[in-house]
């Protein structure tokens, strides 16, 4: 071989995450953010030459595991936004089949249910993550769903090592005690960050925290003229109704109006309701979905009712009328609109279902 290294589609991706890597402005977070991902994908490889595992597959898993945290520095939802985030980026790179793609993909999303088994790819990712956190984290403590599958590891790689006996618990459901008012809390959110008048440009800091969900290249112009269901997202994120970026099998990502009526029709949430309809009428907190309003598109906007009466609506809105600027004002209750979507107040965002990636 005369010393030289075939290129790999691995290094291919490397290259990718070391770009974003490379744009993460705090150089602390750089190494936080190398030491992690590529000692994961190096414990992924190692795992899967154990259990006869294709090794390429499983690094590159490793390797995009957590990258919509490192590209946003947002920490909730790991699998379903990373598996989001890499999802497009693996598919214009043509490097990989749409089966090795859905293998990286499903085991990426799955990472952070260790109690649950999902596939080969998606153990190893799983066991990978704990590995890396002991033995190169070393001053985190296992946790109590780690601690089994760490030693089961331990012992699976004849690595001398016992965990020191401690009672694992789980503790407490701190998931009871839920915020009732939230629904109002949205409300206010939308009015005081509507009434600031957002312009969509760059330069807007409140404009940048409505983009700061979204992953993508360009994200500021992206969403430019085109931000209404972004900020209805920001809106929804900052009064703790927290949800991935895109519903698992969705259509499309929740900075489209379509993702939110779809989201609002699913049998686990059922939120979609029509005016006058078994006695529902808009309320404050409420999210209004217009219809063909600015366009020949069935949902073309989106906004949120801060107060109703028999003739009006009174909305926050981003992108008003997609002027590019954000507003409260009063709209026609009756014209242009489609329904209206009211999450319950005590919403928690849960997948049961198998994710099957669109690719």
């Amino acid at each position: 071989m005369n010393g030289e290294r075939r290129n790999t589609r691995l290094d291919s991706v490397r290259f990718v995450v070391q770009d974003m890597i490379m744009s993460i402005p705090c150089e602390t977070w750089k190494q936080e953010a190398c030491a992690h991902l590529y000692g994961v994908s190096a414990f992924a490889s190692m795992l899967a030459m154990k259990r006869n595992l294709n090794q390429e597959l499983a690094a590159i898993a490793g390797l995009l595991h957590n990258y919509y945290f490192y590209k946003t520095g947002i920490p909730v939802f790991p699998g379903p936004n990373s598996s989001e985030a890499v999802r497009p980026l693996l598919r214009d790179m043509n490097i990989l089949t749409k089966e090795e793609q859905i293998t990286i993909l499903q085991a990426i999303f799955y990472q952070e249910e260790r109690n649950r088994t999902h596939g080969p790819f998606g153990e190893v990712v799983k066991d990978a993550c704990i590995l890396q956190c002991f033995f190169q984290d070393t001053g985190r403590d296992v946790t109590p769903q780690d601690a089994l599958r760490l030693q089961n590891m331990v012992h699976e790689l004849a690595i001398p090592f016992e965990l020191p006996e401690k009672e694992y618990t789980l503790g407490g459901d701190a998931g009871d005690q839920q915020d009732t008012g939230r629904r109002s809390k949205l409300a206010d959110i939308a009015e005081t960050l509507a009434g600031s008048n957002i312009v969509g440009v760059p330069g807007d800091r409140q404009y940048r925290g409505v983009c700061k969900y979204w992953p993508d290249a360009a994200i500021y112009r992206g969403l430019q003229n085109s931000w209404c269901a972004a900020f209805v997202y920001h809106c929804c994120w900052e009064a703790g109704f927290l949800m991935p970026i895109r519903y698992p099998n969705g259509n499309c990502r929740f900075a489209g109006v379509g993702a939110w009526l779809e989201w609002a029709q699913l049998a686990e949430t059922g939120f979609l309701g029509y005016d006058g309809q078994e006695g529902f009428t808009p309320q404050r907190g409420d999210i209004v979905i217009y219809e063909k309003l600015l366009s020949d598109d069935s949902h073309d906007h989106i906004g949120i009712i801060l107060a109703c009466n028999e003739e009006e609506i009174w909305v926050a809105e981003g992108n008003r009328d997609n002027q590019n600027y954000s507003s409260v004002f009063n709209r026609d209750r009756w014209h242009c609109i489609l329904g209206y979507i009211r999450i319950d107040n005590d919403y928690t965002y849960h997948f049961d279902g198998d994710y099957s990636p669109i690719i």
